[in-house]
């Protein structure tokens, strides 16, 4: 399976929200949005402190953020994106794996540390093999496609 973003969420009318810390990938975020017509809120937010945005969702989709968070952020990380999330909701999260062999980029993720991560008031539907698209792998990067329930 290869992931192509959230982008397609937009474009079936779901609401659909994007929260980066990045300024710069907020503007070049709402400008793809723009020019694809597609009606998104764009915030710049840390990542860390979700509960700020007032406000839960049905649904949260990590498309390359798990996999540059320490350790020590990992829990706080967790608990942030269960106070936006309703209970029963779900997590998608796509992150690097420990099985790619490039030791470029960002932090390699085994699936015992997304276990471990989603342990207390989480359930883990699956974590499944899939490929993350980049600029520097012809075919995607190895990683893990995660679905996760908020209990």
């Amino acid at each position: 399976m290869r992931y192509r973003g959230e982008r397609p969420l937009a474009s079936l009318g779901h609401e659909t929200w994007g929260i980066d810390s990045s300024p710069h990938a907020i503007v070049k975020a709402k400008k793809k949005a723009r020019q694809r017509h597609l009606k998104v809120t764009f915030l710049v937010r840390d990542a860390l402190e979700l509960s700020d945005l007032g406000r839960t969702f049905d649904t949260v989709i990590d498309t390359g953020l798990f996999h540059v968070l320490t350790g020590e952020e990992r829990p706080v990380y967790t608990h942030s994106v269960a106070s936006v999330l309703h209970s029963g909701g779900n997590y998608y999260m796509l992150c690097f794996s420990d099985r790619e062999r490039d030791p470029f980029g960002p932090r390699h993720v085994s699936r015992e540390e997304i276990k471990a991560a989603f342990g207390t008031g989480w359930r883990i539907n699956y974590v499944r093999a899939a490929r993350f698209e980049t600029n520097v792998h012809p075919i995607g990067a190895q990683a893990w496609l995660s679905s996760i329930t908020r209990l």
